[in-house]
């Protein structure tokens, strides 16, 4: 935001030196970028950040002046005089899409004679470095730039019916702009038209076909509110950026709006001349009630190390427009107005210009800036309280350390995707992803259902540059869009390897064991493009899904231009979340010897290996330790047609003594017995 020097003396006494000045903006907040000398002027640039809209005009700049040297700010009272002809008779405004246009306004000046502005004025403009037009245009600009509230001033003679309609355009539907390129519109965006077409891209910029010219006699001054994400994604999809839609996506003063509108009106009658009709069109929605926000004493104390003495407390706040709900002004007071509160606590409804001030902490901020954080001492004692990692973020860190154990390399990766990338994995939903308007990079629009996609360009890329090892793991979050509303942000765990994908189940299973070594996992037929049928699974918790793993197919690896074999794994985080356990308990180690016995057992091959896991762990029961697969062998002319043998090691144990050799042999011949009579299977 540049600021002109004797511009802002307009509203505030200025008798300090600029680099003064400047200093103390600076430490208020307003970070001093640099100034510069134009026609006798000093154009001061301000850093304004996105939380001070305000401070995007010279008012709310002398404001914070104002506050800082204790000094009288004087406001404009804009105050036009007003004709006999009531504006509703000459004129009409239709709100169609009160989500994207909050409030319209319009006021109408007649018989008004288009011209230069006037000297002061024009140098006022040069100095921000706008170009002044005619008289009408500069006012719009001026007041702009003095108040922060966009306007825009239509050729009313050129609006087809003398109506304005607020609606959503038509696709395909195109727009001739004041800088006379044509902008082609779309339904997510807001025009404003007359009776037969667009005359405006609402929020952003006016059309040329209404735009002032030197036969304009009879002006429409618009005043709007916009609704700040329509605004931002207009201007990008249209790479058209303007000082207006800066505005409108930082939002507007909404309670300011009535004000910039008479404001503009004012200077049109004292410099173009004209009569303003009577009243004011107003439509959509009224400014909304603000809540009051408790400050208290021994908390502002806490967190600055300083005290600050309660009537210099409230005087800063005043200053900055804060009311007390105790003591009302114009007949404005909090909802708690009247009511008894504790001696060292205040209660302010903060300004319509400062939306940015919601909490009590935001208060303490305004205090401490403008009584200054140079008057707290470097040595002052601030009571702190030692924060405590929530357990996602342990989880999160316990999920890195065991796999980066495991030999994994973390990657980071953008959340966007290009359409063919998205399309190739999507095991949380089938619902399409959330495009973007704007591409992060060429075509990756898309926010991501999967990281696996991500890493497997990754991967793509390792490959090129000829690196031998390629395992890599990412945890970060899938948008899996919903019905209404926005996406359902899911952390998960992406890896990819050249490893065997029953290694990497392992790797998986390692992960959550490191988490909790009580959860148990079981697996099923994943069933899910990319993934090789015969060489992938799903792992289920307490039946529903938690993670998919597997090698990629041919097909899945060309559509990645993979040279090698390659598997993946995507595992949901937010379920071990609430079965983390850290808390590490002793186990007193086995006083006796385990006993071991290997099964190979021949079955049918629908039968899967966790059916049968099943079966023997629960006929073991007790007396059961560990169960690990060995090899699964295929011979049709051995075996039979579609028969497979499964082998596998049971590791038996009993706690109360040493089991016996014939304990085993009975043991394993009642697990055989329940798998045949299960599961058809036969001890090979």
């Amino acid at each position: 935001m540049i600021v002109s020097w004797n511009w802002l003396k307009q509203y505030v006494t200025l008798d300090m030196p600029h680099e003064e000045l400047e200093r103390r903006l600076m430490l208020s907040g307003l970070n001093h970028e640099g100034t510069d000398e134009v026609d006798g002027d000093l154009a001061i640039d301000l850093e304004v950040t996105s939380n001070r809209p305000d401070c995007l005009g010279h008012l709310g700049v002398a404001r914070e002046v104002a506050v800082l040297y204790e000094r009288e700010l004087s406001v404009p009272a804009a105050a036009p005089a007003e004709g006999k002809t009531p504006i509703d008779k000459l004129t009409s405004v239709r709100l169609d899409c009160p989500e994207l246009c909050y409030r319209y306004t319009a006021r109408l000046v007649r018989g008004a004679k288009i011209g230069p502005s006037p000297g002061w004025m024009q140098r006022r403009l040069r100095t921000l470095g706008a170009t002044p037009i005619n008289n009408v245009v500069d006012i719009s600009n001026y007041v702009l730039f003095e108040c922060g509230q966009p306007l825009h001033a239509f050729d009313f003679g050129r609006l087809a019916g003398g109506q304005i309609v607020v609606r959503r355009p038509s696709e395909g539907e195109v727009i001739e702009a004041i800088d006379h390129r044509e902008y082609k519109l779309s339904p997510a965006m807001c025009a404003i038209c007359d009776a037969e077409r667009p005359v405006a891209i609402g929020g952003v910029m006016g059309g040329a076909q209404t735009e002032i010219s030197d036969a304009t006699t009879d002006i429409l001054v618009e005043a709007a509110e916009f609704d700040p994400v329509s605004i931002r994604s207009t201007a990008r999809a249209l790479n058209l950026h303007s000082d207006s839609s800066y505005r409108f996506e930082r939002k507007i003063d909404p309670e300011g709006l009535d004000w910039a509108s008479r404001r503009c009106c004012e200077l049109i009658l004292d410099l173009a001349g004209g009569e303003l009709c009577q009243g004011m069109i107003d439509v959509g929605r009224r400014p909304p009630e603000r809540e009051p926000v408790t400050l208290r004493l021994a908390q502002l104390e806490r967190i600055l190390g300083i005290r600050i003495p309660p009537e210099r407390v409230r005087a800063i706040l005043v200053a900055l427009g804060l009311v007390e709900a105790d003591k009302p002004t114009d007949g404005i007071g909090g909802k708690n107005a009247g009511q008894v509160r504790p001696l060292n606590d205040f209660e302010f409804t903060p300004p319509s210009w400062r939306r940015d001030l919601t909490r009590e902490a935001d208060l303490v901020e305004e205090v401490g800036r403008i009584h200054g954080y140079d008057e707290i001492p470097e040595d002052v004692g601030v009571p702190m309280v030692a924060s405590k990692p929530r357990m996602a973020d342990r989880v999160t860190a316990e999920v890195r350390r065991a796999m980066t154990a495991a030999g994994f390399d973390e990657a980071v990766t953008l959340s966007l995707l290009e359409p063919a990338m998205d399309e190739t994995f999507s095991p949380w939903t089938d619902r399409p992803a959330l495009e973007s308007m704007t591409a992060v990079l060429r075509g990756a629009n898309r926010l991501r259902r999967s990281v696996v996609p991500s890493l497997l360009q990754s991967r793509r890329e390792n490959e090129k540059l000829d690196n031998d090892r390629i395992d890599l793991f990412e945890v970060a979050r899938t948008y899996l869009p919903q019905e209404t509303g926005l996406p359902r942000e899911e952390p998960v765990l992406a890896a990819t390897s050249g490893r065997d994908w029953r290694e990497l189940k392992g790797v998986i299973e390692g992960v959550v064991a490191a988490l909790n070594p009580a959860v148990e996992l079981t697996a099923a037929d994943a069933d899910r493009e990319p993934l090789d049928p015969a060489a992938s699974c799903r792992l289920l918790l307490d039946g529903h899904v938690l993670a998919y793993l597997g090698r990629l197919t041919d097909a899945g690896r060309e559509s990645f231009d993979l040279r090698g074999e390659t598997t993946v794994a995507e595992m949901q985080l937010a379920p071990l979340v609430e079965l983390a356990d850290f808390n590490r308990r002793f186990q007193r180690p086995p006083a006796f010897p385990a006993i071991a016995r290997d099964l190979n057992l021949v079955v049918d091959e629908t039968v899967r290996w966790g059916e049968l896991a099943d079966t023997v762990r629960e006929l073991a029961g007790g007396y059961f330790e560990q169960l690990t697969y060995l090899d699964t062998y295929r011979d049709p002319e051995r075996l039979g047609p579609d028969k497979k043998s499964l082998l596998m090691n049971l590791s038996l144990r009993w706690s109360q003594g040493t089991m016996t050799g014939e304990q085993a042999d009975e043991l394993r011949d009642r697990i055989v017995d329940a798998c045949r009579k299960r599961h058809g299977a036969e001890l090979r």
